[in-house]
């Protein structure tokens, strides 16, 4: 399974040509049940991706052709993505491993949702790509 930055979860659905061809390919790799196994690895979206989402929305910096609650009950539909929530454990691995330089709050947490669960993550973030204690993919 690999962890989706909220950017790279926006663009796989409604911008794949903004995504790099690395992240693109490891991501059809983890949706494609006919690649390897017979059983694709799957992807992930941190809880917090989904209040970031929602933000983006309610401040205009990014339009949707539905309402963010359907985007959400549609990728839930999906059966090679999970939702992973902020739990106790992801909250205070943002305060303990996550990077004192990732001074972003869901950054953070997105950050730590990796950790907890041993996943890369792929993000065109530098600061992340630069700082977080975790594989990162782009």
């Amino acid at each position: 399974m690999i962890l989706l930055d909220t950017h790279a979860w926006i663009w796989w659905l409604a911008q794949p040509e903004s995504l790099s061809p690395a992240a693109r390919a490891v991501m059809d790799a983890a949706t494609d049940p006919g690649g390897g196994g017979g059983s694709a690895e799957g992807l992930a979206v941190s809880a917090i991706s989904v209040w970031e989402l929602a933000m983006l929305v309610e401040r205009g910096r990014l339009e949707l052709t539905m309402s963010p609650s359907r985007w959400v009950e549609e990728c839930e539909r999906l059966p090679f993505l999970s939702f992973l929530a902020v739990d106790p454990r992801v909250a205070l691995h943002a305060v303990t491993h996550a990077s004192a330089a990732l001074t972003d709050p869901a950054d953070r947490m997105i950050v730590a949702t990796a950790l907890v669960h041993g996943l890369a993550l792929v993000t065109k973030d530098e600061r992340i790509r630069r700082h977080a204690p975790v594989p990162t993919i782009w």
